[in-house]
């Protein structure tokens, strides 16, 4: 082959380790942000927390990076006249490295930087036990632990010990018994030949008399017999409740209380007594015992209203204030290569990197955040139903940034406002057509569905049609197939399922 030289003229990005650095930083949720600042006080000696007071503290108004915004002059971005000044005479003696006061952060992500950001439940070698308090100091009892306390203080041989630990073994979270007694003696077999199955089922009764009450059931018209029975005879209703438990849950289950009345020969007043009783069981007794991890959200702007004009102002508390170390900043010496200089002068660069990571973190966090409750005001005025459509494109114009950067800014980023707390993703949505030209967004129809749905008749709900009808006669045209998608992504069963007699 001849060997040939050829010149190619094209563009390419190429990500530097500061650039990488803010990206990272600009993406991180703010338990994860912490985490990440905790690492860089620890690895880079050049950084300490500010603790001086904010009264005393002479870069207050640089410090809280623009977090006050006036949302009566939508076009005014917020600036940071003082941070910039005050970092420039900081910095002045290593002008040479040319260190921009704006991070280009904004880029397509997806074509030239993937980063796994690290995660809260202990990917960081350091601080995981400050940052995991509760798990690290809260002993959750499940409902196994909750069973076997009980079974320690029961009178028991050693046999049908043994079997009622096989027992509680083979009951899951919800309180339901995975295994059928056969089951249970067949691992018994070759230990125990000479256990019977009815004994297995006699200690089984014996632990379905155990906490929480219908425990250890094999389906639900047991578990809600077991209830039953635990009450006391004189319940009113109780004779009633059992009839309809034993012999027509099935009915009860298809919401035919016609049949229902039909076949128990109950008149409906009694009928719904005894309904009014069963509905106070417990279909799934484990959800009792079985505790979920406390989940904490730390919202990184807050959302006020101050004399008439909604305000935007960032969480002061996401993240420590930090400064390079003064007496440390003062050994670095120009013309020395000392190993020793070089380390100084290398971990200084990169604390001063960090900070202007930060701020531009914040700055960028700010500018959305501004645009977002800039669009939705009608949201924080009146609620749901007057959310605007908003689209990350939206967003990606007015601050002239790319919708990729706006994606990353607003996931796993919360909003505090008077409405509660909310990821700033929810105020995006798509949206439909009105008859009168205009577009409502799905979260509004959303919210339209849930409360028509509240307000219903329960003895004759409405159906997507009828919801749909309804809709249009405020001028909004949604398709019944889109009506049942919205209904099924808030949960809400379809309408002969939601038909109630009580």
């Amino acid at each position: 082959m001849k060997q040939s030289l050829q010149l190619k003229i094209g563009q390419q990005l190429t990500m530097t380790p500061q650039l990488q650095q803010a990206i990272k930083l600009l993406q991180l949720s703010t338990l994860d942000l912490q985490q990440e600042i905790q690492q860089a006080l620890e690895s880079n000696p050049m950084l300490e927390v500010n603790e001086e007071s904010e009264a005393d503290s002479p870069a207050k108004e640089g410090d809280k990076q623009a977090e006050l915004v006036d949302l009566s002059q939508p076009n005014e971005k917020p600036t940071n006249k003082e941070a910039d000044s005050t970092a420039a005479d900081a910095d002045s003696d290593w002008a040479e490295n040319n260190i921009p006061d704006d991070l280009p952060v904004d880029t397509n992500w997806d074509d030239v930087y993937t980063n796994n950001s690290p995660s809260s439940n202990g990917s960081s070698a350091s601080g995981d036990n400050d940052y995991n308090f509760d798990a690290n100091n809260s002993a959750e009892e499940s409902l196994q632990d909750h069973l076997y306390w009980q079974l320690n203080l029961t009178r028991l041989s050693d046999l049908d010990r043994a079997v009622a630990m096989a027992i509680v073994d083979a009951v899951d979270n919800n309180g339901r018994l995975t295994q059928t007694p056969e089951d249970i003696l067949s691992g018994f077999s070759e230990e125990y030949p000479e256990l019977e199955l009815d004994e297995v089922v006699a200690v089984l009764h014996r632990v379905q008399q155990f906490d929480p009450p219908g425990v250890a059931a094999a389906d639900l018209q047991e578990c809600l017999m077991i209830q039953l029975n635990q009450l006391s005879p004189d319940t009113p209703w109780l004779k009633e409740a059992k009839l309809v438990t034993t012999r027509h849950l099935a009915l009860l289950g298809n919401r035919d209380y016609a049949q229902l009345m039909r076949r128990s020969k109950l008149k409906e007043t009694q009928l719904q007594a005894a309904l009014v009783l069963i509905q106070s069981l417990s279909p799934n007794p484990g959800e009792t015992i079985t505790s979920s991890q406390t989940e904490y959200i730390v919202p990184d702007v807050f959302v006020k209203k101050i004399k008439g004009r909604w305000t935007v102002e960032l969480n002061p508390d996401t993240a420590p204030k930090l400064s390079i170390n003064s007496t440390y900043a003062s050994m670095v010496k120009r013309a020395d290569n000392s190993s020793d200089n070089n380390y100084l002068r290398d971990n200084l660069q990169e604390a001063r990197w960090f900070l202007k990571s930060l701020q531009s973190r914040n700055e960028t966090l700010m500018k959305v955040a501004t645009r977002i409750v800039e669009h939705q005001r009608g949201f924080l005025d009146y609620g749901d139903e007057a959310m605007k459509p908003l689209v990350l494109h939206d967003i990606a114009e007015a601050v002239e940034m790319h919708e990729s950067t706006i994606s990353r800014v607003t996931t796993q980023k919360y909003m505090h406002t008077p409405r509660g707390i909310f990821e700033l993703k929810y105020f995006f949505s798509s949206h439909v057509s009105t008859d009168s030209g205009g577009e409502c967004s799905s979260t509004a129809i959303r919210a339209l569905i849930k409360k028509l749905i509240a307000a219903e008749n329960t003895k004759k709900p409405l159906s997507d049609s009828k919801i749909t009808a309804l809709l249009g006669e405020q001028g909004i045209k949604v398709a019944r197939r889109t009506i049942a998608k919205y209904r099924e992504s808030l949960n809400i069963p379809p309408s002969n399922e939601r038909k109630r007699l009580v």
